[in-house]
Formats: structure tokens, C-alpha cells, sequence
């Protein structure tokens, strides 16, 4: 009575096998061409942003038009000319914007992060990624509440706390520009990123191009 399933066996062994060797094809593909994929794409954002350049000036942020997309110029030692680029989609015309080091330098925020394929790497709440380009615009909370309209932290997440110059390049520019209660799309290149080799948990590869929706929650300190 056994013998018909040990004849099946070997077919089983054969499927499954293929099985496991599809997923390996697909995890590998995923990332190949990686470097060129990610240049492509933040090539596509500097595209559609066209000339609209912030200059380091307060005047230069408060004139930012909500979901319309910005270059913020970016220099570090490694990479003394790039660019990031952002959208603001909520504006808090109230709200204090965090310094650079010393006080008022920690803030805290709601951030999602996504890499080109859409995969989340890190975040505290459910937010738009790197597919979402028709975002509708929102609006700020009232009374403390969310928003129903739109992706937005539940009563069951919460924001993290940082330091200005404690999170990478990017974002560190990106924040100065941000006043607390607004919400901003960011696209962040690898040289203002992780480089060319990703993070140490290995979530991110190297020469990503992240991005990120974020909302600055507070100043803490």
C-alpha cells in the first residue's frame, strides 16, 4: 500500500527543489544592476524637479510650495557636490525648525523608509514609499488626531528620537529645512546615503537610493 507514495517521492523532492531554486533566481535578480537601477531613478526625481534649487536660506524654505519637488544642495567630505530632493506635503507655518548641533538639535519623527523596489527597510509607521508619486495633499492634524484621509501613524506607533547629526547626510540637511508638524518626501541618493557599501545590518545594499516619508514630530532638547 506504501509503494505508490515512495514512487511520487522523487517527483515531490524534484518540485520542491525547483521551488527553491526559483526563489533563489528571484532574490538574486532583484538586485542586479543595482548601481545603474538607483541612479536612474533619483535621475528620474532630479528630472521632474527640474530647476527648482533651495537655496540655504530661511526665505528660500518658507517660499516652498506644498507638493511641488525641491533639490536641496548637499556637501560632505566624500562628496562635495549632490543634491537631494524633497516635496513638502503637509506645512506647519507655526512650527520651529531644529539647529544643526547644541540646543534644540534633537527632534522626533515618524519616518518610513523604502528602497527603489518599494521593499521597506526601516520605519515606525505605515507610510508612502518610493511608488507613491501621485500623493494626494493633506492636511495637518486637528486636536491631536490624524488625519482620516491618507497614510498615517496609528495609535500604536510611535515616533523616534534622534539627534540633527546623528541620522545620515541626507537627512540631516533635509531637517533643517522642516519646520515640526510638517511632512516631507525624500529622496536621498546613495552618495548622501549609505555609499557604496550599505548599512551594517545589511537591510540596505550599497548604492541605494532611499526614500523616506517623514513627519517632524517635535523638538525634544
Amino acid at each position: 500500500m506504501k509503494r505508490p507514495f515512495l514512487l511520487f517521492l522523487p517527483f515531490l523532492l524534484f518540485v520542491a527543489g525547483a521551488f527553491v531554486a526559483c526563489e533563489e533566481v528571484e532574490e538574486t535578480g532583484k538586485y542586479d544592476n543595482w548601481q545603474p537601477r538607483n541612479e536612474a531613478f533619483i535621475d528620474s526625481i532630479k528630472a521632474e524637479t527640474g530647476d527648482n534649487i533651495l537655496a540655504p536660506t530661511v526665505d528660500a524654505a518658507n517660499d516652498m510650495k506644498i507638493g511641488k519637488l525641491y533639490a536641496i544642495p548637499v556637501s560632505s567630505s566624500s562628496y562635495p557636490s549632490q543634491y537631494i530632493y524633497c516635496k513638502k506635503l503637509v506645512e506647519n507655518k507655526d512650527g520651529e525648525r531644529p539647529n544643526f548641533s547644541g540646543y534644540h538639535s534633537t527632534v522626533s519623527a515618524y519616518y518610513y523608509g523604502t528602497l527603489i523596489t518599494g521593499d521597506e527597510f526601516d520605519g515606525n509607521f505605515d507610510g508612502y514609499g518610493s511608488f507613491d508619486r501621485n500623493i494626494p495633499v493633506l492636511s495637518l492634524p486637528e486636536n491631536g488626531e490624524w488625519p482620516k484621509e491618507g497614510k498615517w501613524p496609528t495609535v500604536f506607533d510611535s515616533p523616534s528620537t534622534f539627534t540633527v547629526t546623528g541620522v545620515i547626510i541626507g537627512w540631516t540637511w533635509a531637517l533643517q529645512y522642516m519646520r515640526t508638524g510638517e511632512r516631507w518626501m525624500l529622496y536621498i541618493p546613495w552618495q548622501s546615503a549609505y555609499g557604496s557599501s550599505g548599512n551594517s545590518s545589511g537591510t540596505i545594499p550599497g548604492y541605494s537610493t532611499l526614500t523616506f516619508d517623514i513627519i517632524l514630530n517635535s523638538i525634544v532638547e
